[in-house]
């Protein structure tokens, strides 16, 4: 009876104490629980045996004294020896290196082989002082887009490996022990390579730069000079030294020549033939001069003239130690446009003025330079 009563009075507190509570609106029976199936991971992390054993012969393995230790958080290995100029594209590249200042471009292609060969894309101007480097095909290859390009120096046949350098006017080059400071300087104090070579160089060059716009050359042929004519069509500067006149039938294929020098001769190195011959032919392939330059040239009133008829842009004319016949000085009056007179190292400028109905002047003439003329 004592057990009836007090369960009575628990029963009938818990069901006051419910009621005054909120009830609840919002019911949402769950299913019974089920039992979750187990995963991979589980099987894998409860039979932990075999791993344990594997583990174990691997430490066994290894050399005990080694301890290898990761310095590195990523998941490339040595990201801190990682060339990151490699993700960009060789245009891109291409671009940051040509904003550089000159001074760095020597020192950018040490960097490796990827930048030494974008560095030559971008070198415009050469000097030639190994002609093996030019015929071997190198100079293409590592300059392949080469503008202007200087061959004389590389044209002289000297030893490289002397410490004596030779300077006389505008050429320097190696010569031997045995030249005495007391000796003149000759032919005999170097030599020039064949032409057949020069020819051979000329022609790789013109094949490997079709955007040649400036050429400076020595000892060249007809055959090599046209070879550069048809290759180069954009070639609007040209410095000739020992050119005659069957070389400048090459030359007057390059019809958008503006810019001319000829060497025909220089005092105690060498001496070639420029006359009225090869003006005239000089005149009528290159019409478009606007500047010409003749050093140690022979020729009369008629090449001149034909130079003042067929070049009517030329604007600039300068002779330098000519050789030119008495009479030649009255051809310039054909010069209409000419603006600037020079004369430089010349030994005599004119002897005979010409017949008096060849006189006349040049009516467009702004500046007249005499250079160390006697």
């Amino acid at each position: 009876m004592g057990y009836r009563e007090v369960a009575e009075k628990d029963h009938h507190a818990r069901t006051m104490s419910l009621g005054a509570e909120k009830p609840n609106t919002k019911t949402s029976p769950l299913p019974p629980s089920k039992k979750r199936t187990s995963s991979w991971s589980d099987i894998w992390l409860k039979n932990t045996t075999p791993l344990k054993n594997v583990i174990f012969a691997m430490q066994l393995a290894s050399p005990k004294d080694s301890k290898v230790k990761p310095t590195h958080k990523t998941l490339i290995p040595n990201w801190a020896n990682i060339d990151r100029t490699s993700l960009l594209s060789d245009e891109i590249l291409l671009k940051i290196l040509s904003k550089l200042p000159e001074s760095q471009r020597k020192p950018n292609s040490l960097v490796c082989k990827r930048w030494l060969n974008l560095q030559g894309r971008l070198v415009r101007s050469l000097k030639v002082l190994d002609w093996s480097f030019l015929q071997s095909g190198r100079l293409i290859s590592r300059f392949p887009n080469l503008n202007q390009v200087d061959m004389l120096y590389g044209s002289f046949i000297s030893d490289q490996n002397s410490g004596i350098l030779l300077s006389y006017r505008m050429f320097s080059f190696h010569t031997g022990s045995e030249f005495s400071p007391k000796q003149r300087v000759s032919e005999s104090n170097f030599k020039l390579l064949p032409p057949v070579v020069v020819d051979r160089g000329l022609d790789a060059l013109a094949s490997g730069c079709p955007n040649l716009r400036k050429l400076v050359v020595i000892g060249a042929s007809e055959m090599g000079l046209l070879s550069v004519a048809e290759e180069c069509p954009t070639l609007q500067e040209l410095e000739l030294h020992k050119c005659s006149d069957n070389v400048l039938r090459g030359i007057a294929a390059c019809e958008n020549l503006q810019v001319l020098k000829l060497v025909a001769n220089v005092e105690g190195l060498y001496s070639s033939v420029v006359s009225d011959i090869g003006l005239t032919i000089l005149a009528q392939g290159c019409t478009r001069l606007v500047k010409l330059e003749l050093c140690g040239c022979e020729g009369s009133f008629d090449g001149i003239k034909a130079i003042g008829q067929c070049c009517q842009m030329l604007e600039e004319l300068t002779f330098c130690d000519h050789r030119m016949d008495g009479g030649w000085l009255a051809a310039l009056s054909y010069c209409e446009n000419l603006k600037t007179l020079r004369f430089q190292s010349c030994k005599r400028i004119e002897t005979i003025p010409g017949p008096e109905e060849y006189l006349g002047a040049c009516p467009a003439l702004e500046r007249l330079h005499l250079q160390k003329c006697h």
